[in-house]
């Protein structure tokens, strides 16, 4: 069996790149329909969602490298003419097809390891490459964008490989011709069949359908980053005699052995503090933070929904603590509310103060068992009870009247 195409028939490396793809692919869609619609509400649950979500990513990734070598293979082969040269119409939609078949096997695997790269989130990608890509950085926007490319793409290959198959099976049962064995076994050759003469027609009309339902994805808003479903409590301004002037507060929980970070978007600090105490009590300071507004990659609706922060039922958490200033440094000793759960933490941080200027750091591990968070993740398998919190802010003291 010839190895190489002729003008004719395809050879067997060809057809061997054929059906390894489909073979992929047909796979690797109904992994991603599973995937979706299965519950994660309990730790076994979310492992198997994250398995499945893991085993399309691996098969996608496999996809891109398995595309490129057979158009890379294809480019140095030539290919059999048309059965049906005559069939001009037939001719150009499978010519179309073929384009938007290549461009798709390339697009849409690429699209979605590209997503996965910037997204924070869980489901890692089995294949010893890393998690993260080159020039790609984990923001919410990029992993929006190449996320909705990545579904348009997926829809274009799905409904062409469709087409696809209804064209062979067109060719087999009405035409009763040789289309569909020249890429089982091959076919005898057929020496009447005039050479193949392709133009650019075909390529530019599957340009113009990706650009069409690419444009068609901005209409709909595909993408723009996901908002979660939460509702965001809007928290009042606070007169303090220290004024926030920037600052975060961020998150780091370790998911399947990834870590995921996230912050808050929207928190109040009333702050109480003579920078001139040198030793003991120097102030007092008041932290509420609007739960709804917590942002964590891809797992922001799971970790605002009730088996976590529970945002909807508990809209703010607080951290009440008295300032100590020591001679190693300074403490925060108060307690935190987090989901009706209080806690007792003694939080040390570093102090810059210059002028009416402070500069303050803190980092902290919490247990999120002690609050209640993730009680159906009973182990650390898919979620770890240590979450790290890391506190940023530069303050400015109001002036004395």
């Amino acid at each position: 069996m010839a190895l190489s195409n002729t003008h004719t028939r395809y050879g067997s490396i060809t057809r061997l790149f054929h059906w390894l793809t489909a073979l992929l692919v047909i796979t690797l869609i109904p992994v991603a329909l599973i995937a979706n619609e299965l519950p994660f509400d309990t730790s076994e649950q979310l492992a198997r969602k994250a398995w499945f979500f893991s085993l399309h990513k691996t098969l996608g990734v496999s996809v891109f490298f398995v595309a490129l070598a057979r158009i890379a293979w294809a480019l140095s082969q030539p290919k059999p003419a048309p059965l049906h040269p005559d069939q001009k119409a037939e001719t150009f939609m499978a010519e179309t097809a073929h384009w938007l078949l290549y461009g798709s096997l390339v697009l849409a695997p690429m699209s979605g390891w590209l997503h996965h790269a910037a997204t924070t989130g869980f489901a890692p990608i089995w294949w010893p490459l890393g998690q993260g890509l080159p020039f790609v950085p984990k923001s919410e926007s990029v992993a929006a964008l190449f996320g909705g490319a990545h579904w348009v793409f997926g829809k274009v290959m799905a409904v062409t490989i469709a087409l696809h198959v209804l064209g062979a099976i067109k060719h087999q049962v009405i035409d009763r011709d040789a289309t569909l064995r020249r890429m089982l076994n091959g076919a005898p050759e057929l020496d009447t069949l005039p050479r193949a003469r392709h133009s650019a027609t075909p390529l530019l009309a599957a340009l113009a359908i990706w650009a069409i339902t690419l444009g068609a994805g901005t209409a709909f808003g595909l993408y723009m980053p996901h908002t979660s479903t939460a509702e965001a409590a809007q928290l009042e301004d606070v007169t303090s005699d220290w004024s926030v002037q920037d600052g975060s507060i961020t998150i780091a929980v370790t998911q399947f052995g990834s870590v995921v970070e996230g912050n808050f978007a929207d928190w109040t600090a009333d702050i109480s503090f003579d920078p001139t105490v040198t030793g003991g009590p120097s102030g007092n300071v008041d932290v509420v933070i609007s739960a709804g507004s917590l942002s964590l990659g891809s797992v922001t609706d799971q970790a605002l929904g009730p088996d976590f922060f529970d945002a909807g039922n508990f809209t703010t958490a607080t951290y009440r603590a008295d300032l100590i200033t020591g001679v190693d440094g300074f403490l925060a000793k108060g307690t935190l509310d987090i989901k009706g759960h209080t806690v007792a933490l003694d939080m040390p941080f570093r102090l810059s103060v210059t002028g009416d200027t402070a500069n303050m750091q803190a980092e902290y591990t919490l247990d999120r068992r002690d609050f209640g968070i993730g009680d159906n993740m009973a182990d650390e398998s898919s979620l770890a009870f240590n979450v790290k919190v890391s506190v940023k802010l530069t303050a400015t003291r109001a002036p004395t009247e």
